[in-house]
């Protein structure tokens, strides 16, 4: 068994963009990632390291794989005083009202995991 940091479980691109399906993590060879990127319209094979580079010589290159993590979205709402001089995060209001009496603005925020926004909940 080798020490593959790349997994089955997670999703990945190219550094360049493309879209990757990975079929095998556990080959022999110094390239033991097998899978295929998405080309010109068909998926063409290949392989990468255990972690991840398409060359051995471990440079940087498009095909290497990046993890997609999960996007996620978060809700806030601000009361920001009229005249614009300063605003504070609030939980949700629970009336429509409070929106309106008070100037509070919902934003929403649309974040890949671990961006370092909470979302409340821990």
């Amino acid at each position: 068994m080798n020490d593959t940091l790349i997994n089955l479980e997670s999703a990945y691109k190219t550094r360049g963009g493309q879209d990757v399906r990975i079929y095998a993590i556990d080959g022999i060879v110094e390239r033991c990632v097998h899978g295929s990127v998405f080309l010109e319209g068909g998926w063409v094979a290949a392989v990468w390291t255990a972690d991840g580079f398409h060359r051995p010589s471990k440079t940087q290159d498009a095909f290497d794989l990046i993890e997609v993590k999960p996007r996620i979205k978060i809700e806030r709402w601000a009361l920001v005083e009229r005249n614009g001089g300063y605003s504070l995060w609030l939980d949700k209001p629970s009336k429509a009202s409070t929106v309106d009496a008070f100037g509070i603005t919902r934003i929403a925020f649309e974040v890949e995991e671990g961006e370092g926004l909470e979302d409340g909940s821990n």
